[in-house]
């Protein structure tokens, strides 16, 4: 039977969950992944993973948030004059904005809200998080 090598596109159905049991991302009722191998397409601890499974091969997969969307960086929030921002511009906590930067634009969340100012926060929703991936192999696409 064939194994997953690195530079192979293959295709996975997942479910992504936190520690305490919370899907944050599913396959479910979609169709399912597909990535080459290697490429950096996926987080790494997930990526790792994949070498050596066949079609149809089921794994839990414990992924520590360095091998995932990194710690969460305190320096990655910014605080914003609230004067600065639009008034017809939304401000819940967790909410999300695109800002533009130098590099492009960024999605940022609203981490507090006050009279004074608006603290934007960078880090990726899932930074800090270790994750737990239930996957299933469905597809290998030999690499060329």
């Amino acid at each position: 039977m064939t194994e997953v090598t690195s530079g192979d596109t293959v295709s996975i159905h997942y479910t992504g969950t936190l520690k305490d049991g919370t899907v944050f991302d599913s396959s479910n009722g979609r169709d399912p992944l597909e990535f080459t191998v290697g490429s950096g397409q996926i987080i790494p601890g997930l990526d790792k993973a994949i070498p050596g499974m066949t079609i149809g091969d089921k794994k839990t997969v414990e992924v520590p948030c360095d091998e995932a969307y990194g710690p969460h960086n305190p320096q990655a929030q910014q605080a914003v004059p609230r004067a600065e921002i639009p008034a017809d511009i939304p401000l819940e906590i967790g909410g999300q904005l695109q800002v533009g930067t130098p590099q492009g634009p960024l999605i940022v969340t609203v981490a507090e809200v006050t009279d004074e100012q608006v603290v934007l926060d960078a880090n990726h929703r899932l930074a800090g998080e270790d994750l737990i991936f239930n996957i299933e192999l469905v597809e290998i696409k030999a690499a060329a």
